[in-house]
């Protein structure tokens, strides 16, 4: 990186020896999960998937040793000592619970949703304490190149006092064919990634407000489409969460310009960005401070990306917190309070006004 080597983009990887059984033989197992465990060496020993077919495919591409009829089946072999799913949040609290109660099982990464209701993200959460389980959250924007160094800015106090913070989507998601059957599109599944790294960037909210209307695009019945919220944190930060998955026509003709631009304002300084997820391209920063740079803007640089990169470090600080005893940096208890978030916003969608954290009880 040019004139920031302090700075760590990627996770160190600093343990890599338990094995993981996964589940889901869809996009995200087959082009994000184990893409990254391959290229950090992350021992993946066995493959199961609601298709066998399915699952014997991707085992060929990635060199998987089992391959297992069913997803309990995958459970249930000693070999597996962390169970990483991806699979709907209808289907996944009862591949979790079954998980949980098998000895030879340290470890689950389950995807975001946890599940379909807060409800029961804080019963499974208090299901993996009661087993003596990690239970982890794939929150992989946490994991961004781009965030990850801004995070390091941050604490290291070289924007000074946080003023504004924004999160500015013009992008179509693939939906997955399953939400089709639920009541609840772009919040529950997009604008997580949004709210969660600005949790994870300036602490709890104290509020938040959001708007909504239905995205021409999408074809099954929904009630947010477009979305867009703002938050108000204890520290006086004001955030805005944009996500416009409209973004503009298209089509063959049609030359669309779809991004996603971050930007972040201190009393000392100020950070931008973008992330490449819409383009398959690295996520970018840059950041001028009064106090570290002259009031110059300076551009870290890197080769990796959130997809598939992310996912190293994702799956690093389950196995690191197995081998330590530790909780991983994305818990069970820290990912109930991001739901808790999404289930705020849908009030206030509800409402038509802004919600307080804590008229949603966790406890």
């Amino acid at each position: 990186m040019t004139n920031a080597m302090r700075f760590v983009p990627d996770a160190p990887v600093r343990t890599k020896r338990y094995a993981i059984g996964c589940i889901g033989a869809g996009m995200i197992m087959a082009e994000c999960h184990l893409a990254a465990y391959k290229e950090a060496g992350f021992p993946v020993v066995a493959i199961a998937s609601r298709t066998r077919t399915n699952a014997e495919k991707v085992a060929a591409r990635w060199g998987i040793p089992t391959v297992h009829a069913t997803p309990q089946a995958l459970i249930e072999d000693p070999k597996v000592e962390i169970v990483d799913i991806a699979f709907p949040p209808d289907q996944q609290p009862d591949l979790i619970r079954h998980a949980l109660g098998q000895p030879h099982v340290k470890a689950i990464l389950a995807q975001k949703p946890l599940a379909l209701s807060l409800g029961e993200a804080i019963k499974l959460r208090d299901e993996a304490e009661a087993a003596g389980k990690i239970l982890s959250v794939n929150q992989n924007m946490r994991y961004d190149q781009s965030m990850r160094v801004l995070k390091q800015i941050l604490d290291a106090g070289e924007l000074g006092e946080i003023v504004f913070a924004q999160i500015d989507m013009h992008a179509i998601p693939h939906w997955q064919p399953f939400l089709k059957d639920y009541d609840r599109l772009t919040l529950a599944n997009m604008s997580v990634h949004h709210l969660d790294v600005l949790r994870f960037l300036f602490g709890d909210p104290d509020e938040i407000t959001t708007l909504t209307r239905k995205d021409p695009r999408t074809s099954f019945d929904h009630q947010d489409g477009i979305t867009v919220s703002t938050l108000k944190f204890p520290s006086g930060v004001l955030a805005l969460s944009l996500e416009d998955v409209w973004s503009g026509p298209r089509q063959e003709s049609y030359r669309d310009d779809q991004h996603i631009n971050w930007r972040v304002e201190g009393t000392e300084g100020s950070a931008k960005g973008t992330i490449g997820w819409p383009t398959g391209s690295p996520s970018t920063l840059s950041y001028a401070s009064a106090r570290t740079t002259g009031g110059e803007w300076v551009t870290p640089k890197w080769q990796t990306m959130w997809f598939p990169h992310a996912f190293i470090g994702v799956m690093e600080q389950l196995q690191h917190a197995v081998e330590t005893g530790t909780t991983p940096a994305l818990s069970v208890a820290d990912n109930v309070k991001t739901m808790a978030l999404v289930e705020a916003g849908y009030r206030s969608i509800d409402t038509g006004r802004a919600v307080r954290l804590s008229e949603i009880p966790i406890h």
